[in-house]
This record gives C-alpha cells, sequence and structure tokens, in this order.
C-alpha cells in the first residue's frame, strides 16, 4: 500500500495511491490519516479512480511531531572509515520547517557555502508505542519513505552539536510515499537499493540491509527514551558519498539537481536554489 499527501487548491490532502491513480482517505495528510486506529482498514477500502499525473505532492508527513535522525549507520561506511562499529545509536533531531516535498527546490540558505547530501531510509511510525519489544516495535512501523538529510557542513560543525546543520528550513526533500512494509523485501528490515546522484553523476549508493541498527532496533531504542506517535519520523542515516568527504569538498550550488531514490520507494527530484532568489 502506498499512502501520499496530495496539495491542492483548498488544502493538503492524505490519499492512497495504485500505479497512476490514487483516492483521497478523508484527512488532511498523511500523519492525520495514521493517528486513526483502523487506518490500513479504511485505505484498503477505498479504490484509487483518479489520474495522478500533475498532482503536487507534499512531504509525505507534512508536520511530523518527531523526526528523530540517526548518525554513522552503515557498516561497510563506518569500516571504511577506520572507526569500530558503534554499540549504541547517534541521535539527533531535525524539526518540520525543514520539510519539502519530493519535487520541492532545496533552499540554499545565505549563511552558508557548504550545503551537503545525504540520501536515507526514513521510518514513518503509525502506531503509538514506549517501551517496545521487538514484536511492539515492528508493529509500531507503519511503513517507510524516501528522506535526503540536506545539511550544512559549516553550522553543523560550529559546536559538537549537530542540530543547528541539519534542519536549515526547507532543505529536506522527504517522500513521494509511504510504502507498507508488506509491498518490501525484508518487511520491517527492507533489503533496498539506496543511491544519490547530483547533476546526473552517482555520488551515493549502496543497500539498506547494511544498516548496523535496522528499523525494528531504531523504534525499540528511540522509544525507550520517549513515546513515539502516529506519523513521527526516523531517518536511518546515510552510507558513504557524501560532499564533505570529497577531496576537495563538493556541495550544493545553484541549480544543481539533486536525485534521491530507493528501490521501492520511490524517487525524490529536487533543483538547488538560492534562498532570497
Amino acid at each position: 500500500m502506498k499512502l501520499a499527501t496530495l496539495r491542492t487548491a483548498e488544502g493538503t490532502r492524505a490519499i492512497r495511491v495504485e500505479g497512476e491513480r490514487y483516492a483521497e482517505l478523508g484527512a488532511p495528510d498523511v500523519g492525520a490519516f495514521l493517528a486513526q486506529e483502523d487506518w490500513r482498514a479504511r485505505a484498503g477500502a477505498v479504490t484509487p479512480e483518479r489520474p495522478l499525473a500533475g498532482a503536487d505532492l507534499a512531504p509525505v508527513v507534512p508536520r511530523p511531531g518527531k523526526i528523530l535522525c540517526v548518525g554513522l549507520n552503515y557498516r561497510n561506511h563506518i569500516l571504511e572509515m577506520g572507526r569500530e562499529l558503534p554499540e549504541y545509536p547517534t541521535l539527533f533531531a531535525k524539526f518540520p520547517e525543514a520539510l519539502i516535498g519530493p519535487a520541492d527546490p532545496v533552499a540554499l540558505p545565505p549563511e552558508s557555502d557548504a550545503v551537503d547530501w545525504e540520501a536515507e531510509l526514513a521510518i514513518v511510525i503509525g502506531t503509538s508505542v514506549r517501551r517496545a519489544g521487538e514484536a511492539e516495535a515492528e508493529a509500531a512501523i507503519a511503513g517507510f519513505s524516501v528522506l535526503n538529510d540536506v545539511t550544512t557542513r559549516d553550522w553543523q560543525y560550529r559546536s559538537p552539536q549537530w542540530l543547528q546543520g541539519k534542519t536549515f528550513e526547507g532543505t529536506t526533500p522527504f517522500g513521494p510515499y509511504l510504502v507498507t512494509p508488506d509491498e518490501l523485501p525484508g518487511g520491517t528490515a527492507p533489503a533496498l537499493d539506496l543511491s544519490c546522484s547530483v547533476d546526473g553523476e552517482q555520488v551515493q549508493k549502496a543497500n539498506t540491509e547494511d544498516l548496523v541498527f535496522n528499523p525494528v532496533e531504531l523504534v525499540r531504542y528511540a522509544s525507550t527514551i520517549l513515546t513515539l506517535r502516529p506519523g513521527d519520523v526516523i531517518a536511518t542515516g546515510t552510507p558513504g558519498g557524501v560532499g564533505h568527504a570529497r577531496k576537495p569538498p563538493r556541495y550544493l550550488t545553484a541549480g544543481a539537481r539533486l536525485v534521491t531514490e530507493i528501490s521501492g520507494l520511490g524517487r525524490l527530484e529536487n533543483v538547488a536554489r538560492d534562498e532570497h532568489a
């Protein structure tokens, strides 16, 4: 099952997508739709009949209550840097103002000249859960989406705390769909090809089965700290290939075309634009 949030002249609408058609679900966005306990049955009861062509999609969850992000979570990338695998996940936060839709422009803030890419698998929560066991954590995963944790590196490294470089407004593409685990190889521990390209050049490539902490483990860990609620998002980390690690470093510039894709989940296509252009 695929869910998305559609922009209309009257506001946003949660939709179910099937092939090249969609049906509205009677909720303003996917986050609000997931707050209904019977959301799976409700979505399954509609028949997509309207053409999806030309649809203007918002971030799949426009205003999550929480966006938790994970640092250094791809095994091969960590080992190639000569580091030991972490014992616990590294968590930081992002705020909803950072999110943009799957085809929206990425804002290049005038305060930074070091805007970098980070292709990531995103988990979307579908059930409230606290201190989850493995079965509870698995059941709490509504599905997965594509996210690019676009980062202002100069602001990220102004201090030991990363948040200020991770949540500049209008920088984080998220979507196009939420895809439920039953449609994916591996289910709640999916094995999906992930890639990122800049101006047609592939800069990142990995498979999500290389995650050190898989989605179920991340939900268990995060739910120990606080209650996860429907519509909350966990970005699971990025593999090697970011621009900051290149010699010399490479960053996004105005007009750059950023494409982020995960097999089975969809594709984000965003052009970098000066924020005040």
